[in-house]
């Protein structure tokens, strides 16, 4: 094994990951699909760890760009309780991102092993990139055909029905080439969020879903790394990271004044792509 050229491959996955996983166009679905041109040359095990884990890279750019909102103390003033040390509001959110990643927590536990085995396949990520690319299209259609305020425009003012409900659809993002921020976007925008909004809850219910998917992979692996694994495993996680601090701010500004057809698009030829690719190769 040519540990420089590992090295790259991981920056190169690492690249991958921060973008497309804000991005409504399914990170994982895209690190199988690059798993299939460029191989890391390590155990399969450690690939499925390895896929999931450096997504932690990107987490923590969520955490740092937006840790003022995440972040649930204060300093207490003199005279005030235990509570006077809590930001209400913070807490609050946190409440309805637990309550919202409840469903794919419980589904994703019960079913990890049978989805791993079956599901991580190109012809399955190629079948939901068009399908719901086909479905930001429509919504989108669907939105300017109503021409209606979003009447949800901050993530303050989400409740926790509409926090559950987002959570459901975030279920549908364990089939790969689905997207989790693609699906729980989606479910926010059709829950009456804006895209900002809906974008920026999704990032926090990022946070401790991806600890949890992390968590658990690592688990089954076991923490008996080699020093390349570690090596792999932290370049990856850290150029997830750096890229994902652009990725957000480009995202989120993105947003602010267009639609979701473009990723619908994206996300058809690209599937329509991988599909043709493999059906040649059959």
């Amino acid at each position: 094994m040519n540990l420089l050229i590992e090295t790259l491959k991981a920056v190169l996955f690492g690249v991958v990951e921060g973008v497309t996983e804000w991005l409504p166009i399914s990170s994982t679905g895209h690190l199988i699909l690059l798993d299939e041109f460029i191989q890391l040359q390590m155990s399969d095990a450690f690939k499925s760890m390895f896929e999931v884990v450096i997504q932690l890279g990107a987490i923590l750019a969520v955490v740092v760009l937006f840790f003022p909102k995440l972040w649930p103390f204060k300093r207490r003033k003199e005279g005030e309780g235990v509570v006077g040390i809590l930001k209400m509001d913070t807490v609050n959110l946190w409440i309805k991102v637990i309550v919202a990643i409840l469903p794919s927590g419980i589904v994703g536990i019960l079913f990890d092993d049978w989805m791993d085995l079956h599901l991580h396949t190109a012809p399955v990520v190629a079948a939901m990139l068009v399908v719901y690319g086909v479905a930001f299209i429509l919504v989108e259609r669907r939105q300017q055909a109503v021409k209606h305020r979003a009447l949800v425009q901050t993530v303050d003012q989400l409740d926790l029905r509409m926090a559950l409900w987002i959570g459901m659809f975030q279920v549908l993002s364990l089939v790969p080439g689905t997207s989790r921020s693609g699906a729980t976007i989606l479910g926010g925008v059709l829950m009456g969020c804006s895209r900002t909004a809906a974008a920026e809850f999704s990032f926090y219910m990022a946070i401790p879903t991806m600890l949890g998917a992390s968590f658990i992979k690592v688990l089954k692996f076991g923490f008996s790394f080699t020093g390349a694994e570690l090596l792999i495993l932290l370049v990856g996680s850290v150029t997830a990271f750096a890229v994902s601090v652009v990725a957000i701010k480009t995202f989120i500004d993105y947003i602010k004044r267009h639609s979701f057809t473009a990723f619908g698009w994206y996300r058809i030829v690209l599937g329509a792509l991988v599909a043709l690719y493999f059906l040649i190769a059959a």
